[in-house]
């Protein structure tokens, strides 16, 4: 499959997604929480296998910065200090195109691990 570069890359800082619009018309719109939690960097997929790191707490993060990477990827800096993956266009692309299945998977996930997309922080109760 001939994946097209994206013709236009936007980042929508107050709803925190990334558009990609491709030249035939295509587009679509990711949240940040999406990306970062299916970053391809080792940290996050692991070194193979079933050494994948669940993301927890990534609901409320953005992008920093946006850096082109030749003519085949992005590299997306996070506010939460994570930029060690590579995004090619090929991966984004699936990213977008199986967004409905993966972002099922994940919210799966984290059901199962008993965690949260929301931040971590300190729990407050009252007794």
């Amino acid at each position: 499959m001939n994946v097209p570069e994206p013709k236009q890359v936007h980042y929508h800082k107050k709803s925190r997604e990334l558009e990609l619009s491709y030249p035939d018309g295509s587009h679509y719109r990711l949240p940040v929480e999406y990306l970062r939690v299916y970053s391809p960097s080792a940290e996050v997929r692991g070194h193979g296998g079933e050494t994948a790191v669940l993301q927890v707490g990534k609901k409320d993060v953005g992008l920093a910065n946006i850096t082109p990477t030749g003519r085949y990827a992005l590299k997306l800096h996070f506010d939460d200090g994570h930029d060690t993956g590579l995004y090619s266009f090929t991966y984004l692309y699936e990213l977008a195109t199986r967004f409905d299945s993966y972002w099922a998977d994940y919210l799966a996930r984290l059901e199962a691990a008993g965690a949260s997309r929301e931040p971590l922080g300190i729990e407050i109760r009252q007794l």
